[in-house]
């Protein structure tokens, strides 16, 4: 039986249009692989702006359960990867937890 996410787990971070290219590729070798082994699904979407460049993780879980067995300890916790401090414009503060309301379709 195919399990159906009932919280979505969303972190964002912005980086300089320079290092866009390099943070993405960090985050997809370092950030993603963790939660691709543990959630239900994961994405990772990029807004490049004149400015800035925006990443958004969002992470698809079962339940509270399996998402705070996946951060051993409080889900809204940020964990900061090694080069975040380096590559970000500043260490996000927050995580945003959703209840899904209308869940995705399987097909």
């Amino acid at each position: 039986m195919t399990k159906v996410p009932t919280i979505a787990r969303i972190w964002r971070g912005r980086t300089k249009p320079e290092l866009a290219d390099e943070y993405e590729a960090y985050n997809s070798a370092e950030g993603i692989p963790p939660l691709l082994r543990t959630a239900l699904d994961v994405q990772l979407l990029r807004e490049d702006r004149e400015d800035e460049t925006w990443f958004t993780t969002i992470s698809y879980w079962a339940d509270m359960v399996s998402m705070t067995a996946f951060t051993k300890g409080d889900p809204r916790q940020v964990h900061h990867l090694e080069r975040d401090a380096e590559l970000l414009c500043e260490l996000p503060e927050r995580i945003q937890i959703h209840k899904i309301v209308v869940p995705p379709r399987l097909r």
